[in-house]
């Protein structure tokens, strides 16, 4: 078997998942929160097992990562799968920036850890905590091979044009400032599924993906390689997110600090944690607005209405860019659930070819699916992303395991 121990660290959790790569079959995940503070919990579950033994919640307090790793150790040697049975041949790590360097998953060595480091002031609340899960992780497992799978990795097919932002281009030499795009891996993973479930090589495919979570992209994708994304520098930029702003005129943040006195770590806050649909609405989470738009909240329903508004600017501009589009990808838990959403946010789309079948749209399941009228000239599906498979398959792929 070609197993993977997928790891996603962050700065106070871990979240992973043991995958078989070659059939898709996860075999135990797990997610240990609050490392290194007070109230810490953990979660194990096996995949296949007895209802009574199959999931383990505990409370569980860990002083740092490799606390953590230990715990998780330990959860699959109480509650299974057996590391012994079940050996992973590698260990797939989500790293979030990757810059302008890596445009592939890579084994990390102790050269790509100082590379991760160094690209840190891109991603200050992430990079950081991921290379302290790869230390930890390979300290735990020392004799198997670490890949890096990185976020921004599947943006870098973008061109100048689309990467490139209109300042000074000595001051963006000089800070790295250009557009990386993130959501990568499920950006990848979903054209890669849409064009199987269609039954088409992707070779020939020209499609937007909408990763619409609590964070939330789009992608144009041309024959398997992103042309242009939403997100930027950083994650804030493009869509209307949970508690993110997405596009802002600049000249916002300087009006903020001159007018409202606020300070840059005060606007950072207000921009990535007080805004979004939390800021418009009341609510980050898209079922509970949506809850309070159908009881007549009118803040709820207008930043709906801004949310949609948003998607579909997007959907038109990349309609432009790739010049025709075969298929628009609906993935993530609010594109993958949400129906009221999806509606709104390709509504007055119909002179593009776009036509929702609105019984298939209402339908809910957990496989991928076809949710546009059968005269619709644009496929539009439902497709759930597996972004930790992805990275077990990338991860795979470079080791050669299988």
């Amino acid at each position: 078997m070609s197993i993977v121990l997928v790891v996603n660290s962050g700065s106070s959790s871990l979240k992973y998942q043991l995958v078989e790569a070659e059939t898709g079959e996860s075999l135990a995940s797990g997610l240990i929160e609050r490392i290194g503070r007070e109230g810490g919990a953990a979660r194990h579950e096996r995949a296949s097992a007895g209802e009574a033994n199959r999931r383990w919640d505990a409370s569980a307090e860990t002083s740092d990562h490799d606390a953590a790793f230990a715990l998780m150790l330990a959860a699959f040697a109480a509650y299974g799968p057996s590391l012994a049975q079940f050996p992973p041949v590698a260990v797939g790590h989500r790293v979030v920036q990757g810059g302008a360097r890596f445009f592939e998953p890579t084994v990390i060595t102790p050269l790509v850890k100082i590379n991760i480091d160094e690209l840190s002031p891109l991603a200050p609340l992430h990079n950081p905590a991921n290379l302290a899960g790869i230390e930890a992780a390979q300290r735990a497992f020392p004799d198997v091979p670490h890949v890096a799978v990185f976020d921004t990795a599947f943006h870098q097919t973008m061109p100048p044009a689309a990467y490139t932002y209109a300042i000074d281009r000595t001051v963006a030499a000089k800070h790295r400032i250009r557009r990386y795009g993130f959501h990568g891996t499920s950006h990848r993973y979903v054209s890669r599924a849409a064009a199987e479930f269609l039954g088409r090589p992707i070779e020939e495919l020209r499609m937007i993906v909408l990763h619409l979570g609590n964070g939330a992209s789009a992608c144009a994708v041309s024959g398997g390689r992103s042309v242009d994304t939403s997100m930027g520098m950083t994650p804030l930029e493009g869509l209307v997110m949970g508690t993110r702003s997405g596009d802002l005129d600049p000249a916002v943040l300087l009006y903020l600090q001159r007018r409202a006195e606020l300070s840059v770590p005060e606007v950072d806050e207000l921009l990535n944690q007080h805004s979004g649909l939390l800021g418009l609405g009341g609510h980050a989470d898209m079922r509970d607005l949506v809850e309070a738009a159908g009881g007549g909240d009118e803040h709820a329903t207008l930043a709906l209405e801004v949310y949609a508004h948003r998607v579909r600017a997007y959907v038109g501009a990349y309609a432009a860019q790739l010049g025709r589009v075969d298929a628009i990808v609906f993935t993530a838990g609010v594109g993958e659930n949400a129906a009221l959403v999806r509606e709104w946010c390709l509504a007055g789309l119909e002179g593009f070819g776009v036509e929702l079948d609105a019984v298939r749209n209402r339908a809910r399941s957990g496989e991928a699916r076809r949710i546009s009228s059968d005269h619709s000239r644009v496929e539009v599906l439902v497709v759930p992303t597996n972004e930790e498979l992805e990275i077990a398959r990338q991860t795979l792929g470079v080791v050669g395991a299988a």
